[in-house]
C-alpha cells in the first residue's frame, strides 16, 4: 500500500512510505525516481542485514527495527526484529516495509505533521532515532528479567533449573547487540553524507546509550550463567562430600559384619561368651577414629 506521508505542495521534497509492496509496485517506483535495481532487490528481502550504500545523488540504508509483537522464546535476527528499507535523497524520502508500521506513524504523529523538520535529512534522522528507540523497552525488560535469575540464584537453598530461560535472555540480548552493531555502518556513511555534525553526534551519542544497555545485559547473563553453573558443580559437590563421608564411617563397618558373616564352622570369636559385645566395641571405635580423624582435616 503506498502513502505519500508528506506532500510536495508543503514542501520542496516529499516522503512515499510503502507497506507490503508487490514486486509490481517497486518496480513503477524504481522506474519514477530511477532506484537502482539491487536496491530495489534487497529492499524485498526481509531478512536483509543493515547496511548503507550511495548511488548516484541517492542514499540507501536498511535499518531494524525490534518487533514488540515478537514471541517470547523468539531469539534470531528475523523473529526480534522487522527491516525498514529507505531510499534518501535532497527531493524525496522513500520507506518500504512490511511491519514496523507504528515506527512510521510515530515519526509521521511526532515530526512531520508538527513541522518540526523541514528537510529530509532531519526525517532521516528521526527515522533512524526512532528505530534505535524500540530497542530500549526491550533492553529494559531483560535487565529486570536478569535481576529476577540473580534473585532466583543466589536467594535460593536449592538451585532452581535456570539454564533455559537463561539461554533465552542471552540469545536476546546477542542478537540485538548485533544489529545495533550492524547498524553503526549507518551512522558511520552519515558522517561522510553532508548531514550536520551535530544531528550525526547526537544520533550516535543515543546509540551508544542503546548499545550499552545490551552489552550491560550480555555481560551480565554471561557472569551469571557462570555463577550459576559453578554454584551448581558447589552444590553437586556438597552432596558427594556427604555421601563420601557416610561411605567412610560405613565401609569399614561393612568389612566387619562381612567377615562374622562368613559361613565358616571354625570360627574361634563365635564361641567366645564376649565375642559379640568385642565386635561392636571394635565398631564404636573404629567410628570413633573416623570421626576424630575427619575433624582433624577439617571436612565436619
Amino acid at each position: 500500500m503506498k502513502k505519500t506521508l508528506v506532500l510536495p505542495g508543503t514542501h520542496d521534497w516529499h516522503w512515499i512510505d510503502l507497506e507490503g509492496p508487490t514486486a509490481e509496485e517497486l518496480k513503477e517506483l524504481a522506474a519514477e525516481y530511477k532506484l537502482h535495481r539491487t536496491s530495489v532487490t534487497d529492499s524485498l528481502q526481509p531478512e536483509h542485514l543493515p547496511k548503507f550504500e550511495t548511488v548516484g545523488d541517492v542514499a540507501f540504508m536498511i535499518a531494524r527495527v525490534y518487533d514488540s509483537a515478537a514471541q517470547r522464546e523468539a531469539d534470531t535476527i528475523q523473529e526480534l526484529t522487522n527491516k525498514v528499507a529507505i531510499f534518501f535523497s535532497e527531493r524525496f524520502i522513500i520507506t518500504i516495509h512490511r511491519g514496523s508500521a507504528g515506527l512510521i506513524q510515530e515519526v509521521k504523529e511526532k515530526y512531520a505533521d508538527t513541522g518540526v523538520i523541514n528537510k529530509p535529512s532531519e526525517l532521516l534522522i528521526k527515522l533512524i532515532k526512532t528505530a534505535f528507540r524500540t530497542y530500549e523497552v526491550p533492553a529494559r525488560k531483560l535487565a529486570e528479567e536478569l535481576d529476577y535469575y540473580e534473585a532466583k540464584t543466589f536467594l535460593n537453598q536449592r538451585t532452581p533449573p535456570l539454564t533455559k530461560g537463561l539461554y533465552h535472555l542471552k540469545r536476546k540480548a546477542s542478537v540485538c547487540r548485533r544489529v545495533l552493531s550492524l547498524s553503526e555502518v549507518i551512522l558511520s556513511n552519515m558522517h561522510l553524507s553532508g548531514f550536520r555534525p551535530t544531528d550525526v553526534q547526537d544520533l550516535r551519542d543515543y546509540f551508544v546509550h542503546v548499545q550499552t544497555q545490551f552489552d550491560e545485559v550480555n555481560d551480565g547473563t554471561n557472569n551469571l550463567i557462570s555463577t550459576y553453573l559453578s554454584l551448581s558443580s558447589q552444590r553437586t559437590n556438597e552432596v558427594m562430600r556427604v555421601l563420601t563421608v557416610f561411605s567412610a564411617f560405613f565401609l569399614p563397618l561393612t568389612f566387619i559384619v562381612g567377615v562374622y558373616g562368613m559361613n565358616f564352622e571354625f570360627m574361634p570369636e563365635l564361641e567366645e561368651k564376649y565375642g559379640y559385645p568385642a565386635v561392636i566395641g571394635v565398631m564404636v571405635i573404629v567410628t570413633f577414629s573416623i570421626y576424630q580423624w575427619f575433624r582433624r582435616k577439617g571436612w565436619l
